[in-house]
């Protein structure tokens, strides 16, 4: 059976913590980036913003639909953004990962590899037997990145969500399944410990 609580998850690169409201400020400080909020369904504009975010966050791990995470650096204990298991289906045993954001400064570097990797090796050893991923049809990074470490392309939801200033989203959907998580997890083992 799937079982889930807050956890800290240790990494090469980052150490993840359960989202809290003191993590506010650190988070207001890595996310006051324009270009994060690109193809989020809500952009942070203020420090109003972040605490509302993390409230509701909060109230979603109440309710057992959320495990949200804090990314810390792990040799600094820097703030660079935020995770979460959403969508949580403990009876289907399933999951998703997502309103994952980092700083810029991070971008391009294997912060959000080792992300993923403790995410995804977490919920497969706690039980899982699908954990998905999606994103927003018009970030061709994002879709590039989730296909990199792995994640199976399983088509598009059209007009699946209405985002901000109203933007009606089309949505790529992908999966890692239990059975292809060996594998995923030697690639992935390979992108973080492997040569540069």
């Amino acid at each position: 059976m799937l079982q889930l609580s807050p956890v800290i998850l240790e990494g090469k690169y980052v150490r993840l913590e359960p989202l809290r409201e003191h993590h506010a400020e650190g988070l207001w400080e890595a996310g006051k980036y324009e270009e994060i909020w690109t193809y989020m369904s809500k952009k942070m504009s203020s420090l109003t913003d972040i605490q509302e975010w993390i409230r509701i966050a909060m109230d979603n791990e109440r309710k057992g639909t959320e495990l949200p995470f804090v990314i810390l650096k792990k040799e600094s204990g820097e703030v660079i953004g935020s995770t979460r298991y959403m969508a949580i289906s403990l009876h289907d045993k399933g999951l998703e990962i997502g309103h994952t954001w980092l700083t810029p400064s991070v971008w391009k570097t294997r912060v959000n590899t080792d992300c993923k990797y403790l995410l995804l090796k977490h919920s497969f050893e706690k039980g899982c037997i699908r954990v998905q991923l999606k994103t927003d049809a018009r970030n061709q990074n994002s879709q590039r990145a989730i296909a990199r470490i792995g994640g199976v392309r399983e088509g598009v939801l059209r007009n699946h969500m209405i985002i901000q200033d109203g933007y009606v989203r089309d949505t790529v959907m992908f999966s890692i399944l239990d059975r292809e998580w060996p594998e995923v997890a030697k690639k992935l083992e390979l992108l973080l410990f492997g040569e540069s």
